[in-house]
C-alpha cells in the first residue's frame, strides 16, 4: 500500500517592500512521505518569495514533469518554474527550455558542492537563477513546520524573515548564478 501525501495548511501574510507586494495567503501543502520538513518550508518560503496571483503549487515530487511551483499566464505558457534542491542537469535545461523564467533554491551542507559540479554545465542558461540558501537556515526553517500554520513573512532589501509569532527565522540569499 503506498503511502499518502501529508496535508499541511498555512495562511501567510506577506509583506514584501522590495516589490510592492502586500497579500494574505492560504495554502494547503502536500507533503510527499519522502519529503522533509526543511524542504516543504523551503518550498514555502519560496511562494512566499515569488507570490502572485498566478503562482502554484504543483504536484512535485508526486510527478516528475512538473516543478515544486510554477507561474502561467492566461494562455499556459509558463512564466516561472522553481525547483527546490539539488536537480540534475538534464532537468534544469529542461526546465529553461519550457519556461521563461527558472529558479532553483539549493539548500543543505552539500549545496555548493552541487553547484561546483553545475556551473560549467548551466553556464549557457540564461533564464536560470541559482539560490543557495544557508544550512542553518534551513534547518530554522523546519522548525516552524506545523499542521496548521499561521506566518508572517516580511522581505526587506533582499533580507527575508519569516515568524509564526515566537519565532522569527532570518533568510540570507546567495545568488550563485544571476538570470535575466
Amino acid at each position: 500500500m503506498a503511502l499518502k501525501a501529508t496535508i499541511f495548511k498555512a495562511d501567510v501574510q506577506i509583506a514584501d517592500m522590495d516589490r510592492n507586494y502586500y497579500q494574505d495567503h492560504v495554502l494547503t501543502l502536500a507533503r510527499h512521505p519522502s519529503e522533509t520538513d526543511e524542504r516543504l518550508m523551503v518550498r514555502l518560503l519560496a511562494f512566499a518569495i515569488h507570490a502572485s496571483d498566478t503562482l502554484t503549487f504543483t504536484k512535485g515530487l508526486f510527478d516528475t514533469d512538473e516543478p515544486d511551483l510554477w507561474s502561467k499566464d492566461l494562455t499556459g505558457a509558463i512564466k516561472l518554474w522553481v525547483e527546490i534542491g539539488q536537480p540534475d542537469e538534464k532537468r534544469i535545461l529542461k526546465a529553461c527550455g519550457r519556461s521563461e523564467r527558472v529558479v532553483v533554491y539549493s539548500y543543505g551542507a552539500t549545496s555548493h558542492i552541487w553547484w561546483k559540479q553545475m556551473a560549467n554545465k548551466l553556464e549557457r542558461a540564461r533564464n536560470l537563477t541559482v539560490i543557495n540558501l544557508p544550512a542553518t537556515a534551513a534547518a530554522d526553517l523546519a522548525t516552524l513546520a506545523q499542521r496548521t500554520m499561521h506566518l508572517q513573512c516580511t522581505i526587506q532589501d533582499g533580507q527575508i524573515w519569516l515568524t509564526d509569532g515566537t519565532t522569527t527565522v532570518e533568510i540570507a540569499r546567495e545568488t550563485v548564478k544571476s538570470g535575466r
